[in-house]
């Protein structure tokens, strides 16, 4: 016998209106597991630059470069370089160096820079559709005084980046509900298609992911750029975000929403009321029309699985608008993490939006089958496998070694929050037993509705209250309503109190139900630690990238490993034919013993045969050095040096001595990282 509860009293709904609204919340913390196991945003980060910050070199560069540790989207404008006045010196032409895996970028200056210091701003939006930027300083000759203040707010920051951040946190969750609930209908509970609660859960979701979506495209000309909420109604910043990947990504997503909102309304309107006039789904038909009632079952099953269908393609097609333009699309094999990161979304919706529209049929239905609870604790153990393979490989993709694990900021980080999971899932697992235990308590033969639900007791005929010291009947036939509009109120608002406590005693009284309320708001509570450390997580440099930077590879590999350092270094001694340039190349650049070569060229590029040339090495970081060594002329121009003794791995400073007469002498310097 299916157990169905009585329509909500108007009362009944003011009283308990609060609980979808904190099941939405639940499911937007909730929601943020998506990134359980997931990669963090893996933002780009400026890997190297030539010059360097900081450094002074004799002559002025031809250009400026910068490297990323991963693709980045630059315009035009976006490196800009700045004298000590203020005024740009560079061509605003970008050029795009780019070769294999190195992601160099750099800008041409104009000639005959005087000396002093200069400043370079730098914005670019990283291959995962963050915003990144930056500014750093050098000097020709020597450092001097400059007006330019470098911009102490970063990209994506301010109240745009909140509200972007906000709108982005209420997209995922809108999805996980939407998807979730959706999923709860056809595979655990089809008779909930009619039941209001759900129908305002989904129709809610479908509501935040469609407005924030809308938000976040609107924000992403100022988010990526000006930093200003005026910039959101910029046309020509909105028609170059369309021609962007996010761009296309938030429209076809908002596409995507409009056949969504076909699912949604034939899901609670042809759908809810077939299911609503089909009766319960275990009930066979009734004798004499086992025929007619067998080919209506059919249609309803047939119709069934084209939404469900339907619904699985165009869930995977929004899941797809996140996994195509963030992160899991840029970085190492990105053709295996796009398909896991779909997975990981929809396994992560149909768990937790799942049990956010359970936790509101068990307030606000208490006559939800008890199949239907035994149907989603298979499908949330389904759901939890999936996000534990894709969780894996998406966590070993971020991080790429053991040592990156424990030796950086992202591994320690991503310890805790696999702790906070693992505690997360052994709630889950309780939640799981109260769900076997109230799907397996039996259910009286030939009980109605209302014993189903523990309303039997409960007379629906009569019930007497003292009011003002005299009784007041209320029969389930129509009541007579006094004709005093106040007293009329009074009497609604009593009985409504009644009804509201006699339907909190029922559900307190069934220990299962209430077990399991329980269990469910435990993990709402963990969820919130949870996404605390997903804040700090999300900006927190992946523990790859990082020991690509540092060169502290899982196999112990250099900087650039086999491979020699190569660097030219400009020099002007200031006497007349003082300006060439040397080259320096140390192979193989590693700690332990290198070789040294060295050519000097001279300012129309024939070999310069310098009088002396002299190189030091300093570890700054270690207070080691400086090293001094002569190396040997080899031929015109050539000098060398075996057996090279650098001790340590590290930023070393090399520092070449250049003299071309009696009394003409510089020095030049570059920092080099030493695996």
């Amino acid at each position: 016998m299916t157990a169905t509860a009585p329509a909500p009293s108007t009362a009944r709904v003011r009283a308990t209106a609060l609980l979808p609204r904190l099941a939405l919340v639940l499911a937007a913390l909730l929601a943020t597991l998506y990134t359980a196991a997931s990669p963090a945003a893996a933002h780009a980060a400026l890997t190297a630059s030539d010059p360097k910050d900081g450094a002074v070199v004799a002559t002025a560069p031809a250009q400026v470069t910068l490297s990323f540790s991963e693709q980045v989207a630059l315009g035009d404008d976006s490196i800009r370089v700045l004298d000590p006045q203020g005024r740009r010196v560079d061509t605003g032409e970008l050029r795009d160096m780019c070769s294999g895996n190195t992601v160099r970028y750099g800008t041409a200056l104009h000639t005959g820079l005087p000396d002093g210091t200069y400043t370079v701003a730098w914005q670019a939006v990283s291959a995962d559709s963050h915003p990144i930027s930056g500014a750093f300083t050098f000097s020709i000759g020597a450092p001097s005084a400059t007006d330019v203040t470098l911009p102490t707010a970063r990209a994506g920051g301010g109240p745009v980046g909140i509200a972007y951040g906000i709108a982005r946190y209420a997209a995922y969750a809108g999805f996980t509900v939407l998807v979730g609930g959706a999923a709860f209908i056809l595979l655990c509970w089809r008779r909930g298609a009619a039941e209001r609660p759900l129908q305002k859960l989904v129709v809610r979701a479908w509501v935040t992911l469609t407005t924030a979506t809308l938000v976040m495209l609107l924000l992403r000309t100022p988010y990526t750029g000006s930093g200003k909420f005026a910039d959101a109604f910029d046309l020509d910043g909105l028609r170059a975000v369309l021609e962007t990947k996010t761009g296309a990504s938030l429209v076809s997503r908002l596409l995507l929403l409009g056949a969504a909102a076909l699912f949604v309304a034939v899901l609670f309107g042809v759908y809810a009321r077939r299911v609503q006039d089909a009766g319960p789904e275990e009930e066979l038909a009734p004798e004499g029309h086992e025929g007619e009632a067998h080919e209506e079952a059919r249609a309803t099953n047939d119709l069934t699985f084209g939404l469900a269908i339907g619904g699985a393609v165009v869930a995977g097609g929004i899941a797809a608008t996140w996994a195509l333009s963030e992160h899991a699309s840029t970085g190492i094999q990105p053709g295996i993490a796009m398909p896991a990161d779909i997975l990981h979304l929809l396994a992560v919706a149909t768990w937790l939006g799942g049990l956010a529209a359970l936790l509101v049929a068990l307030h606000k239905v208490p006559g939800i089958e008890r199949a239907a609870v035994r149907r989603f604790s298979t499908v949330a153990f389904v759901s939890v496998l999936v996000l534990a393979v894709t969780g894996v490989y998406q966590s070993w993709r971020q991080l790429g070694s053991w040592s990156a694990l424990t030796g950086t900021d992202y591994g320690q980080l991503l310890l805790v929050k696999v702790g906070l999971v693992a505690v997360l899932l052994g709630i889950a697992y309780l939640s799981r037993k109260w769900t076997a235990r109230l799907a397996d308590t039996p259910e009286a033969p030939g009980a109605t509705p209302a014993e189903v639900t523990g309303r039997g007791d409960v007379s629906r005929e009569t019930d007497s209250a003292a009011v003002d010291g005299s009784d007041v009947s209320r029969e389930t036939e129509p009541v007579t309503v006094p004709a005093d509009p106040e007293r009329a109120a009074q009497l609604a608002r009593q009985r409504a109190a009644r009804e509201s406590a006699r339907e909190k005693q029922v559900r307190d009284a069934d220990p299962h139900r209430a077990g399991l309320r329980r269990s469910v708001l435990t993990e709402a509570g963990i969820a919130v630690i949870l996404l605390a450390v997903t804040t700090v997580l999300t900006s927190t440099e992946p523990g790859r990238t990082v020991e690509q930077e540092a060169g502290r590879g899982s196999a112990g590999a250099t900087a650039v490993p086999d491979r020699a350092v190569k660097i030219t270094l400009p020099f002007d001694t200031g006497g007349q034919n003082g300006k060439g340039s040397v080259r320096l190349e140390l192979d193989p650049g590693r700690v332990g013993a290198n070789t040294l070569h060295l050519w000097a060229d001279s300012g129309d590029g024939k070999p310069f045969d310098l009088p002396e040339i002299k190189v030091a090495f300093t570890l700054p970081a270690k207070d080691i050095g400086p090293l001094p060594l002569v190396p040997d002329q080899a031929a015109p121009g050539h000098w060398t040096s075996s057996g090279v003794q650098l001790p340590l791995a590290g930023e070393w400073r090399i520092d070449v001595t250049v003299r071309t007469s009696d009394i003409d002498q510089t020095t030049v310097q570059k920092t080099v990282k030493i695996g």
